[in-house]
């Protein structure tokens, strides 16, 4: 038949769109015609399709050709329509039956040699396809575990074009008919027990995996600044199912994800060098922005060592993210809307010169100190719901044959603190402490005038702000549920105090 369709799926962010593609075979002079949107790369495809059919014994149509991607109004980007584009023009060649592509989506790059190639963003491309109504999706054979996570699809995995068209034709092919492979069991990852002394530290740690908080480590070099946000990801409970496709997705997107272990359950860390660009931090790029760290840290840790060493427009840009959860960027191609509910973790020496002796030896200056630690901005910290100052390893400690306790007692408490925190909110559909609006706090989970006295104070003295006293009582929450206690008291709001400003005192 002269004229073909064909299904394929395009991405916005993380948005799939359906795209229909249309192939017609006409008489006149030969030509090749493309309209509908299309960018650079999928008007290349025009080659890649021309020397893939060749090389899989089949003929390019000696006809005027004219491809329609619809929605016109879309645009098309990236190599993935390749594998839709040229079984349409076999369909409308008749070297396929169209009657084989209903309700079928078809995604993958193709090569000159006619082999099919991986793609990024596999699983939200499969998920859109699977919202359209198709019932059947055929991918690349190395993408196969990836669109098997999404349920009630038929997925086949692909190699070749060659072995695609006899797969179609009803002829005996090597394809991959795809089955949800059984979950691997995460790698060991870094664990609390090489950690020796800081207590406090270690107390911070599991109050911010207990409640999500973010976290300040402020202290001199070797103190265990990066070993203790390194563990942070080790004591979070895993995803659950929803979580962990969302985590997932964005990875395939961003292509990071492991091809030999493509669901993730445990919560990402992510841990960019100082130098890096805020569009590599927030995401960016030409066209449709890509996911950047903090979008790769959703539901898990963005880490960010020698804080103060990063660009200022770096720091501030993450200011509205932990706020709002995501991330909305806005380039030529149009806006990619991308989740970013992360918890940030932040490392600084106290001066410029990072003397291992600490006040002893530091050579720096008071203003130098202050122009330093300056870099992270008031908006910025005021964010931050723990402050914690890390002293240096003690000889006893460092070299003494006590053992730490390991990360998987701590996350069996953190897992109970969850629990506690997600029961007593599930009347606002929250399970978190950290995401407690501010008004909820004040009127809903109010606490008693008498164990408010000292916040009442530090307000007063200008040592907090109003979302300071937020931050206070969603940290002092948390120390409740890790005690079992049915409310915060005079206690855990001072500790919660102690952790906000350093060096408070009850």
């Amino acid at each position: 038949m002269p004229l073909a369709r064909t299904s394929s799926v395009g991405l916005v962010g993380l948005q799939g769109h359906l795209v229909e593609i249309e192939a017609d075979l006409s008489k006149g002079i030969p030509n090749f015609t493309m309209i509908g949107l299309p960018d650079t790369s999928v008007r290349e495809a025009r080659d890649r399709i021309r020397a893939a059919l060749v090389n899989s014994e089949q003929s390019w149509p000696r006809r005027r050709i004219t491809i329609n991607l619809s929605p016109a109004s879309l645009p098309k980007r990236g190599s993935g329509f390749d594998l839709a584009l040229a079984v349409a023009l076999l369909a409308a060649a008749g070297v396929v039956p169209a009657s084989a592509l209903g309700d079928t989506a078809l995604l993958g790059e193709l090569g000159l040699d006619g082999s099919v190639r991986p793609l990024r963003g596999v699983l939200p491309s499969v998920l859109a396809a699977q919202r359209a109504g198709l019932h059947r999706v055929i991918v690349p054979a190395d993408n196969l575990a990836e669109a098997c996570l999404v349920p009630k699809v038929d997925v086949v995995g692909v190699a070749s074009l060659a072995d695609l068209v006899g797969y179609l034709r009803g002829e005996q092919c090597r394809v991959f008919i795809g089955a949800v492979a059984e979950e691997r069991p995460p790698l060991p990852g870094p664990d609390l027990r090489d950690i020796v002394g800081q207590a406090q530290g270690r107390r911070a740690l599991e109050v911010a995996a207990a409640g999500g908080h973010h976290l300040y480590l402020q202290g001199p070099p070797g103190a265990g600044k990066t070993m203790l946000a390194e563990r942070l990801s080790g004591i979070l409970p895993r995803l659950d199912d929803d979580e962990a496709l969302e985590v997932t997705a964005i990875h395939s997107v961003a292509g990071v994800l492991p091809p030999d272990s493509p669901f993730v359950r445990r919560p990402p860390y992510e841990s960019p060098h100082h130098t890096s660009s805020t569009a590599s931090i927030v995401g960016g790029g030409s066209g449709i922005a890509r996911p950047g760290a903090i979008s790769r840290a959703h539901r898990g840790v963005l880490f960010l060592d020698e804080a103060p060493e990063f660009a200022s427009g770096v720091l501030d840009a993450l200011r509205q993210p932990l706020e709002s959860g995501q991330v909305t960027l806005h380039r030529s191609g149009g806006q990619a809307r991308y989740p970013a509910a992360f918890q940030l973790v932040l490392a600084a020496n106290p001066c410029p010169c990072a003397s291992p002796g600490g006040d002893q030896s530091c050579v720096c200056t008071s203003l130098t100190r202050r122009r330093y630690l300056g870099r992270l901005s008031g908006p910025l910290l005021d964010r931050v719901d723990l402050h914690v100052t890390l002293l240096p390893v003690t000889r006893q400690a460092l070299l003494g044959d006590g053992v730490a306790e390991a990360s998987v007692d701590v996350a069996q408490r953190v897992l109970a603190a969850r629990a506690a925190a997600a029961e007593r909110l599930a009347v606002d559909g929250l399970r978190r402490n950290a995401d407690i609006p501010g008004p909820a706090l004040r009127r809903r989970w109010r606490l008693a005038r008498s164990t408010m006295t000292g916040v009442e104070a530090a307000l007063d003295r200008g040592l907090l702000s109003a979302r300071g006293v937020d931050r206070v009582l969603r940290v002092a929450w948390t120390l409740a549920d890790l005690t079992g206690a049915a409310s915060p008291g005079r206690s855990e709001l001072d500790e919660a105090m102690g952790m906000r400003l350093r060096g408070y005192a009850a």
